[in-house]
């Protein structure tokens, strides 16, 4: 299937999962990613905030926890700056206040802007994903453009309530490949680099 066929089918089944099961499996993905993942040599982590209307992946246990337990790491959140069709990379923190931009999406209402290049993991959305670690997100582009901007030895992993599809049909050339991609059943690893980051 191509990425419109499997945006439009993905974003139904998305949106159809019920607020109990949202939140138990959001907490299993938050479970997988704290019991994979070798947190120590990272300083910097980007995570995206959910938007409620889609009903994507809850992050706030994974903000919490980092808040808690890895007080060395800096969590940072996405602005769409529509001036340039940027992603930025806005500080958040438990005290970090949040407001509704155009799009229903949550962002702090402070500005401290972190460069790209200091991150070094990125927490990415998308709606499916396949064997190979493509993915399909909401089709505007913005998280493509920002991971291409990232180090070479960032950490892209995706977030998924579903296991991955065989193959997506119309994969492009500027299509960013993920590192892993965590779901509530399991981790899925697609480049060497990622193994070296695993806690086993």
């Amino acid at each position: 299937m191509t990425k419109s066929e499997l945006r439009k089918l993905y974003l139904a089944k998305q949106k159809s999962i019920w607020s109990f099961d949202r939140k138990q499996k959001s907490e299993q993905i938050a479970g997988n990613f704290f019991q994979t993942f070798d947190l120590n040599n990272i300083r910097f982590l980007h995570c995206f905030v959910a938007i409620e209307k889609f009903s994507e992946i809850d992050t706030s246990p994974i903000f919490k926890r980092l808040w808690r337990d890895f007080p060395q790491i800096q969590t940072l959140v996405p602005r769409v700056n529509f001036q340039i069709g940027e992603i930025e990379n806005l500080k958040f923190t438990a005290e970090t206040k949040l407001k509704e931009n155009v799009w229903q999406i949550h962002e702090p209402t402070a500005s401290e802007i972190i460069e790209t290049d200091k991150i070094d993991a990125v927490l990415v959305p998308l709606l499916c994903f396949d064997e190979k670690g493509f993915r399909v997100g909401y089709g505007k582009g913005f998280y493509d453009r920002f991971l291409k901007n990232c180090r070479e030895d960032c950490l892209k992993i995706g977030l998924s309530y579903f296991a991955p599809i065989a193959e997506i049909a119309d994969v492009q050339i500027f299509d960013i490949q993920l590192d892993y991609c965590i779901t509530p059943q399991k981790v899925w690893t697609f480049s060497v680099k990622a193994n070296k980051n695993r806690l086993y």
